[in-house]
C-alpha cells in the first residue's frame, strides 16, 4: 500500500480545509472538478468543444475534444490514472495551459502519428470580459443530493489553428469567439447503484445556458425548469470591463423548434434592464453538436466522463451527423449551439446551450416522445 504523503500542492497556502491538497473535502465518489470551451467561427461552419476532467474519489482523470464541420464530427478522447500533479492538465494527446489566470489559456492537442490527417490544433484562449460566478446549482432525487456544483462562466476570442482532414483552419481574432465555463463539486459518475432513483425520475427536464459575447459586453443566462415550468435555476446577468454586473431581470425564453424534433433553430429571451426596460435577445442557430456524440456527457453510448478506462487510454472517432436516427440518444442530451446574437441592435456571437426532455408544459410538450409540431 501507498504511504499517503505530502503533495506538490500543498507547499501553497490555498487550502480550504484540513486535508492534504491530494483529497477532497468530501468521500463522495462522485466528487469532480472540470472544464469544457467552445471555440467557434461566425460563420457557422465550425464549432470546436473540449474539455477536461479529474475525479480525485475514483482516480481518474479524463478530457476531450469534439469538432463538428458540416455533417462530420471528429472526437478525440483520452483517460487516464489521476496523479499528485494537479497543476499538469494533460493526458493522452490533450493538454491546457494556464498562461494566466481567468485571462488567457492555451489548448493543443496532438495529432494521432498513425494518422496525420486526424483532429489536432494549437490554440489561445484569450478573456475579453472578467469571469462571472453562475448560481449555485443543486439537485436531489428523493432526499439524496446529486449534484452540487460550483461554476464560473467566461467570454473572449481565439487565435491559432485546428488541422483535420489535410486541412488547416486558421482561427483569427475577429472571426472566431471563444467561451468557456468552470465548474467543481459533486456531480453523477455513471456505475454507482440507482437504488430507489428510478422512483424519482422526473417527468420532465427543460435547460438553457447561454453565454453571448458582443464587442462591448457579455450577456448570460441559464434556467433550468421542472415539467410544470417551475424554474429550479435562474440568472440573467450583463457583464461590461470597468462596470458593477448588472442583472437582467427574470429571462423568457421563446424557441423556434424544427418541424418534429426539439432541436431549435431560432429563439428570442426576454430580458428586462436595471430601468426594466424590455430587451430581446435574439438567437440564430449556426452549428450544432450533441454533447452525447463523442463528448462524454450523458446518455452517451459508450465513454462517459469519470470511467475507469485503463491506464493511458485514447480513442479517436468520427461520426456521421446526417442521420440523426443514427444517434437516437442525442435528443435525450444536451446540444451545444453555435449562435448568432442580436441585442440591442448590436451582434455578437456565443453559445445556446439547451436541452428539453419529457414534459414541459410551457413548451407544449406532453411526454418524452412529444415534439414540435
Amino acid at each position: 500500500m501507498t504511504q499517503d504523503r505530502p503533495a506538490p500542492l500543498d507547499e501553497y497556502p490555498i487550502h480550504q480545509a484540513p486535508l492534504s491538497m491530494r483529497h477532497v473535502a468530501t468521500g463522495d465518489r462522485n466528487a469532480y472538478d472540470r472544464c469544457i470551451f467552445h471555440v467557434f467561427d461566425h460563420r457557422g461552419r465550425a464549432l470546436l468543444i473540449a474539455g477536461l476532467g479529474v475525479y480525485p474519489n475514483t482516480g481518474v482523470i479524463d478530457a476531450y475534444a469534439t469538432l463538428r464541420v458540416g455533417d462530420r464530427l471528429h472526437a478525440v478522447r483520452a483517460s487516464d490514472a489521476l496523479t499528485d500533479d494537479r497543476m499538469n492538465l494533460a493526458v493522452g494527446p490533450l493538454r491546457i495551459t494556464v498562461d494566466a489566470p481567468l485571462r488567457r489559456l492555451a489548448l493543443h492537442c496532438a495529432p494521432d502519428p498513425d494518422d496525420p490527417s486526424s483532429l489536432s490544433y494549437d490554440i489561445v484562449w484569450n478573456a475579453d470580459f472578467p469571469a462571472l460566478w453562475e448560481p449555485h446549482h443543486v439537485q436531489r432525487s428523493g432526499g439524496r443530493l446529486t449534484l452540487e456544483g460550483r461554476r464560473f462562466v467566461q467570454a473572449g476570442h481565439c487565435t491559432g489553428v485546428i488541422r483535420v482532414g489535410g486541412e488547416e483552419m486558421p482561427v483569427t481574432a475577429g472571426e472566431w469567439t471563444g467561451t468557456r465555463d468552470r465548474s467543481w463539486g459533486v456531480r453523477p459518475i455513471p456505475g454507482e447503484e440507482p437504488g430507489r432513483g428510478a422512483e424519482y425520475r422526473p417527468e420532465g427536464f427543460h435547460w438553457l445556458w447561454v453565454p453571448a459575447r458582443f464587442d462591448d459586453r457579455f450577456v448570460m443566462v441559464v434556467a433550468q425548469e421542472d415539467a410544470d415550468g417551475y424554474r429550479t435555476l435562474n440568472e440573467a446577468a450583463l457583464v461590461r470591463e470597468g462596470h458593477p454586473d448588472a442583472q437582467l431581470g427574470w429571462p423568457q425564453a421563446d424557441i423556434t423548434y424544427r418541424p418534429g424534433t426539439r432541436h431549435p433553430e431560432r429563439a428570442v429571451i426576454h430580458l428586462t434592464d436595471q430601468s426594466r426596460k424590455p430587451l430581446e435577445l435574439g438567437v440564430e442557430i449556426l452549428a450544432s453538436s450533441p454533447l452525447a456524440v463523442g463528448a462524454g456527457y450523458p446518455p452517451a453510448d459508450g465513454w462517459q466522463h469519470g470511467t475507469w478506462q485503463g491506464r493511458g487510454w485514447t480513442d479517436r472517432q468520427v461520426y456521421d451527423l446526417s442521420d440523426p436516427a443514427a444517434h437516437p440518444m442525442a435528443a435525450y442530451g444536451v446540444t451545444d449551439h453555435a449562435a448568432r446574437f442580436t441585442l440591442d441592435g448590436r451582434t455578437g456571437y456565443g453559445i445556446f446551450e439547451h436541452g428539453s426532455f419529457g414534459r414541459h408544459d410551457p413548451s407544449g410538450f406532453t411526454d418524452y416522445a412529444s415534439v414540435a409540431p
